[in-house]
């Protein structure tokens, strides 16, 4: 099984978050993930840390969709592809509705048909076998829509990629989008995900890879697992509570709540009610305290460094190919890369 560190980056010096990425690369982990939401973005970082690594793979968990159009993605792809040397992966997502609508101004509609025609176009360019042609619902190249010249022709990067190839990465929550990512992609990016649960949560996964006819280890499974190192297991987990109060409750108006669906797969239907139903009543602490311990230790890594390296132990038989720990703690990262 292979390692990653999803690097939360917040925009602080890079003084602070280079030595851990150089340790990281120093002791055999084998990626490095860069985060975006509504702050830094996750392209810029990684262009930085082309130039001061060697080895690391360096990925993007997650490009937003809605954020970039499907061009200008592959141009930043490519760029960073060949900044690195060859060693960067694609990690796609759609975000949520709030970031879509409140951030960037657009719609959050049709998400599984736009990631579609968005992988689609994206892999066309950087192929760069031919000049982009796409009639989709969503995506129409040339545009030929409203307030359109009607002159534009199809274009091909200038740019000749050090890969037609890239890895594309999808994080996907929701059956659907589990199922397409079987079907398109090259990798699934996790955000709930537990040993003991695979065959519950992989179905969608497994429903898309035989739709698409493709081989069942066609998609690489790299969930990123939240970690809090504490002395002991229950104040690991009172430390992680809170996080997965919010993820399970939150609620907006017309979304599901994949992360509540995903968590009632996994036998937690009942508990999944209780924290929804504290955090609509603005009991946030009720919430926290109805998040289940077994839940916690399944999916997350808690306690001491000894706990943690127990806890590797399932998580090495699993299907999964790549842990990816989003913390900074070296000591902890020495000790998973020597368990794995």
């Amino acid at each position: 099984m292979r390692l990653g560190l999803a690097m939360g980056y917040g925009g602080e010096p890079m003084e602070r978050v280079l030595p851990v990425i150089r340790h990281a690369e120093r002791i055999g982990v084998d990626s490095v993930w860069s985060v975006e939401e509504y702050g830094p973005d996750a392209v810029s970082v990684l262009g930085y840390l082309a130039a001061v690594t060697e080895r690391i793979e360096l990925g993007t968990a997650i490009m937003q969709i809605p954020a970039r159009t499907p061009a200008a993605t592959a141009m930043a792809a490519m760029t960073l592809d060949v900044l690195s040397n060859g060693r960067f992966q694609l990690g796609l997502g759609l975000s949520v509705p709030w970031i879509v609508e409140g951030w960037h101004g657009l719609p959050y509609e049709r998400p599984l048909r736009r990631t579609r025609e968005y992988v689609e176009i994206v892999r066309r360019a950087i192929a760069h076998e031919d000049r982009v042609h796409y009639d989709g619902q969503i995506y129409t190249l040339p545009y030929r829509g409203p307030g359109s010249t009607g002159r534009a022709r199809p274009v091909r990067s200038e740019m000749t990629p050090l890969r037609p190839d890239i890895p594309i990465y999808l994080a996907a929550i929701g059956p659907g989008n589990l199922a397409l990512t079987g079907e398109l992609a090259d990798g699934w990016l996790s955000g709930m995900y537990a040993p003991e649960h695979e065959a519950a949560i992989l179905a969608p996964l497994e429903e898309g890879l035989a739709r698409a006819g493709r081989a069942r280890d066609a998609v690489r499974i790299c969930p990123i697992l939240y970690v809090a190192r504490a002395r002991t297991v229950p104040e690991g987990r009172d430390k992680l509570r809170p996080l997965y109060a919010h993820l399970i409750g939150a609620a907006s108006p017309g979304v599901r709540n994949t992360y509540a669906d995903v968590v009632a797969q996994m036998g937690y239907e009942g508990a999944a009610h209780d924290v929804r139903k504290h955090f609509a009543d603005g009991d946030r602490a009720a919430a926290a305290a109805a998040v289940p311990d077994r839940l916690l230790d399944e999916v997350a890594l808690l306690g001491p460094v000894e706990a943690i390296v127990d806890r590797l132990a399932a998580w090495r038989e699993s299907r999964v190919d790549t842990l990816i720990l989003l913390d900074r703690d070296t000591d902890l990262l020495e000790a998973a890369r020597a368990a794995l």
